[in-house]
């Protein structure tokens, strides 16, 4: 006999639920770095004990350390290419600020907290693990060791730099030089031209400065031969030798006193040339002060003058060398 219900194969098993469709992840972003300047980041004293969803990893390719992280904002992984001798921990910290606007604290510590400074080479960072402080959540980064270059490589390393210091001398070095040398020629005009009023004023207080002391020594010179003229008229018409000599003798102690005293105040033996050369120097500075006349801004004008007429020499004659 037959059952009722015909045998319809085996029972169905249930339908399973339906996950939902998950996104694709996210690729990784690849940002390249720009220096920027110097700007100040106000430290974190404390900081929250939140996990980072994230780690922070730091590895190397084609020999430049590449950061990734995740930006908070936005949940992306992005990568900051370093520049190791030329980037610092300020240049770094604010490429983040300036990637993820929505960093508003972000600082550098060392592994037992200590803070880094500012001015600290990213090369020089990345030789130990540090933490780094992204809106208050803390990332331990371990920073892998790098391997030291054999002496082979470092002396291959040295001769390719030799080599490319002496291309480049070849390529650009005379044009270097045609470039120095017009920049030194601007400057010299540039200084000539300051120099041409001061000139002419210098030349005016010199002048008048010259004749002072010229009409002084003519008055010393008037004053001795009065003073000898007078000895003679005492001595011959009025009263005798006798008389005189002792004279003759006290004038000449006075006149040693006097040089003594010019000893002790200047500081020099008194000869006639360094005597003129102290009045005249009186009467220039006092007449400088008279006409406003700044001799310390002329004196530096001709030493930059000196100093520029010198470095183009040298570049010329280099030149010359070079060209013949």
């Amino acid at each position: 006999m037959l059952p009722r219900r015909l045998w319809r194969g085996l029972p169905r098993r249930p339908p399973a639920p339906r996950t939902p469709h998950l996104a694709p992840p996210r690729t990784s972003r690849i940002l390249w770095v720009r220096l920027c300047g110097n700007p100040e980041y106000s430290p974190v004293h404390s900081y929250g004990t939140a996990v980072a969803p994230e780690e922070v990893t730091v590895h190397y390719r084609h020999g430049r350390p590449l950061i990734t992280l995740t930006l908070p904002s936005r949940g992306e992984r992005c990568q900051f290419v370093l520049k190791p001798m030329l980037s610092t921990v300020t240049s770094f910290l604010q490429d983040v600020r300036n990637e993820d606007r929505g960093v508003t604290d972000v600082a550098i510590r060392t592994a037992d907290g200590s803070v880094i400074p500012a001015s600290t080479l990213m090369d020089v960072l990345l030789t130990q693990d540090f933490k780094l402080i992204i809106n208050k959540v803390v990332y331990d980064v371990q920073c892998p060791k790098k391997e030291k270059p054999s002496h082979e490589h470092v002396a291959e390393l040295e001769n390719m730099k030799f080599l490319v210091h002496r291309l480049f001398t070849v390529l650009h070095l005379e044009e270097f030089q045609k470039r120095q040398e017009h920049h030194l020629l601007e400057k010299i005009d540039l200084l000539q031209e300051q120099l041409r009023p001061l000139e002419q004023v210098k030349a005016s207080i010199e002048a008048q400065s010259e004749a002072r002391t010229s009409g002084l020594l003519w008055a010393g010179l008037a004053l001795l031969s009065v003073q000898g003229g007078a000895l003679a008229w005492l001595t011959w018409w009025v009263y005798s030798w006798d008389i005189m000599e002792p004279v003759t003798y006290f004038l000449t102690f006075a006149n040693s006193m006097v040089f003594f005293a010019y000893f002790i105040t200047t500081r020099q033996n008194y000869t006639y040339t360094s005597a003129r050369s102290r009045q005249f120097l009186q009467f220039f500075h006092k007449k400088s002060q008279q006409s406003h006349f700044d001799v310390e801004q002329y004196n530096r004008l001709k030493e930059d003058l000196e100093k520029a007429t010198k470095s183009l020499e040298q570049v010329r004659h280099a030149l010359y060398w070079r060209i013949y």
